[in-house]
């Protein structure tokens, strides 16, 4: 942890980055003397109100310049590796309100930023740079209608998004630790949730206390939306409603994770609510447990994802077959029919960094093979890349039962056993794995043996 504040008491390390794009450019044949231009989030207006929507920074604005500001502008100058932020002036009427913005000399000392100048000037910014005036690499949806490039011989609108989604896929050493940072509070928080869910009346009872505990400890803003799912709640993937009373359940899904400085985590952890998993709910668990710590014990840099994302639908398929749900198949040919599809319908990971689903990961949703078709992160996976293991096993009726209507499907499942297992709902278990040259480290300290668990829910530990 100490290494962790050390890191992050220096600037976030926007100038590397807009270095690391800018080459990425340049191998793909762009021009070397070129500016990149981008534009953070402007404020918005709630629609029929005079109050400004809650502000989200635009992630590629902020991973060239680590500003949350809105309203700003920056440049990067590709042959002289000068970067400028350009952030709002002061305005007398709006000082009154909200009190004074950031000034320009204090810009400077906060961000990894040559220069700072007002907004008002980056037109005339624009027209002056570049001796002489060549390519402006800009994201074609992301450039305001007052802002012009006419003093550039060209325009590139297809390579900036893809460089910098190419690049943020691998972290420096600060945003890991923000995101390291992120794990630590969201961890805080989900313990907070498992000591409170054996006297807890309802779903929104606990999200409300993962929130609080989040923002007394600096994680004010969520990566996401809160899965807080009892019961057969959990059997629904993203469940958001998390407003249903947890009388007569077996266990609580939660997957929640705040924010740091747009850094993101994302935990899943599934425990009962009495402290003590029904026979039935403590065999799924350790089938999904067994699933995330083998799939994550052969990750290392150059793995290629989409076999492990296999391994663990055949991890799946073997524990569903000792316990009886599967039958009268073998575990390739009930991998080969895909029915595992039915008790397991996502993949087992994705990238994450500035974004819960980070970029990079080039998804096939077209993909015709069920078992690939919503993974999201495809090839594979680079050192200092941070992907997410999240397998589970699930019991969705509306998803279960129309393979118990096919004849192959059919055949390979039990339906007097899978009666057993509808009330426990569904079991995920995820957490944020760093990639290495010859292994990983998993940035996820949050508890997840059972009997850890329990003693926790049980107000033993």
């Amino acid at each position: 942890m100490l290494k962790t504040e050390e890191i992050l008491k220096g600037k976030y390390p926007a100038k590397a980055h807009a270095k690391k794009v800018a080459e990425w450019i340049k191998s793909q044949g762009g021009d070397a003397t070129g500016t990149l231009y981008l534009e953070g989030m402007g404020t918005r207006m709630i629609e029929d109100n005079d109050e400004p929507m809650p502000f989200r920074q635009r992630r590629y604005f902020f991973y060239l310049t680590g500003c949350a500001l809105p309203d700003c502008y920056f440049t990067y100058d590709m042959q002289t590796e000068k970067s400028t932020l350009f952030i709002p002036p002061i305005d007398p009427d709006e000082v009154m309100w909200s009190g004074l913005p950031m000034t320009a000399e204090e810009a400077l000392k906060i961000y990894d930023i040559d220069a700072v100048l007002p907004s008002t000037e980056v037109n005339a910014h624009l027209a002056s740079t570049g001796t002489p005036k060549t390519t402006i690499y800009a994201i074609p949806t992301q450039v305001s209608d007052h802002i012009t490039f006419l003093s550039y011989t060209a325009t590139d609108f297809s390579l900036l998004k893809p460089a910098i989604d190419t690049a943020r896929v691998t972290k420096s050493p600060y945003e890991i630790a923000l995101i390291r940072h992120a794990n630590s509070i969201s961890t805080s928080a989900h313990i907070a949730v498992m000591r409170a869910v054996a006297t807890a009346r309802n779903e929104r009872e606990l999200e409300a206390l993962f929130l609080k505990t989040c923002i007394e400890r600096g994680g004010r803003e969520q990566a996401y939306h809160s899965i807080v799912a009892s019961g057969t709640n959990a059997a629904t993937l993203h469940y958001v409603r998390n407003d249903a009373p947890l009388d007569g359940t077996l266990n609580l899904l939660l997957d929640a994770g705040c924010e740091v400085s747009c850094y993101a985590s994302d935990i899943t952890r599934t425990f009962p609510r009495t402290g003590t998993f029904s026979k039935e709910s403590l065999a799924i668990y350790n089938t999904v447990l067994t699933m995330q710590k083998e799939c994550t014990a052969i990750l290392k840099a150059g793995v290629l994802w989409d076999s492990v994302h296999e391994l663990a639908h055949r991890l799946a398929i073997r524990g569903l077959l000792a316990l009886g749900i599967f039958h009268n198949g073998t575990e390739d040919e009930i991998l080969a029919a895909r029915t595992s599809v039915a008790f397991f319908p996502h993949g087992l990971g994705h990238y994450l960094g500035m974004d819960t689903h980070d970029t990079g990961g080039n998804p096939n949703y077209e993909d015709k093979d069920p078992m690939f078709r919503y993974l999201r992160v495809r090839g594979t996976l680079p050192a200092g890349s941070v992907i997410t293991v999240e397998p589970g096993v699930y019991f969705c009726r509306f998803i279960v039962e129309p393979y118990l209507k096919d004849e192959v499907h059919g055949g390979f499942i039990d339906e007097a056993v899978l009666e057993r297992y509808w009330e426990v709902g569904g079991v995920r278990i995820e957490d944020n794995i760093l990639i290495t040259e010859d292994g990983y480290e998993n940035l996820t300290p949050t508890p997840k043996e059972v009997n850890e668990m329990g003693r926790i829910v049980r107000g033993e530990a």
